[in-house]
């Protein structure tokens, strides 16, 4: 689902650039207006379904920039009256320059739609991604609680561990924090949020004690994970996932 969200925006992204280079071909030659025509078509009912999902609010005005009861949008700018010659059909004409000019400023109030789109969507899916993830943490979690009651501690408390991991990798993200170690654990995650100021000491020193609990559950020691300890290392992830970002 995610990777839908991701494959939305770059379908947004392409939409733009389409429209910048459209925009290009407004320039007053023949060639250029009939290949505007040919695929502005295209990108307008493409972008329409963008903005009808995305921007609702605006999508009357986005239709309006294409056709409407006054007849002065963009459907009409670009539309081709051929002359005549002897009743028999010619060449295409050359638009005056004037109408070309009008065709280009309500192309640009759509793009410039298309491009409030973009920066809506970017927002909103920062928001679906982290709720989507919260959502999918929740289901992990549930899952260890119910290995931790069957007597499994260590594969509960090993599934809250990479939870843990997941999250604090997000925040990393979330704040532009590098991590440069190939294969970073708790505690490789937890030093550098601090530093960047992102947390705490106290929720550190919290988390590295939700790592101590995790190390009892990956390493084949002495010492077994206690029903109760895992209890601790699941509400403690719980915890961070719902209040550090």
């Amino acid at each position: 689902m995610i990777l839908n969200l991701e494959r939305y925006k770059k379908d947004i992204e392409k939409l733009v650039q389409d429209g910048g280079n459209l925009s290009e071909l407004l320039k007053g030659e023949n060639d250029n207006l009939l290949r505007f025509r040919e695929e502005y078509e295209i990108w307008y009912s493409e972008a329409l379904y963008l903005v009808k999902v995305v921007l609702p609010d605006r999508l009357d005005d986005f239709k309006n920039y294409y056709e409407n009861k006054k007849n002065d949008a963009l459907k009409k700018a670009i539309t081709y009256t051929p002359p005549r010659s002897e009743g028999m059909m010619v060449e295409f004409d050359y638009k005056p320059a004037k109408q070309i000019d009008f065709a280009k400023s309500l192309f640009v109030n759509q793009l410039n739609i298309i491009k409030s789109c973009q920066k809506r969507f970017e927002s909103s899916l920062f928001d679906i991604k982290q709720l989507m993830q919260a959502d999918l943490f929740d289901s992990e979690l549930e899952t260890a609680k119910e290995l931790n009651k069957k007597g499994f501690n260590r594969g509960a408390g090993a599934i809250a561990g990479v939870v843990l991991e997941k999250h604090l990798s997000e925040v990393c993200d979330n704040h532009n924090v590098k991590i440069l170690k190939k294969n970073p654990t708790i505690n490789d995650y937890n030093q550098p949020i601090k530093d960047a100021d992102i947390i705490e000491v106290k929720d550190w020193r919290f988390i590295q004690r939700l790592a101590d609990l995790r190390n009892l559950c990956d390493h084949d020691k002495k010492i077994e994970p206690k029903q109760e300890d895992i209890e601790e290392l699941i509400a403690g992830v719980e915890k961070v996932s719902k209040t550090i970002f």
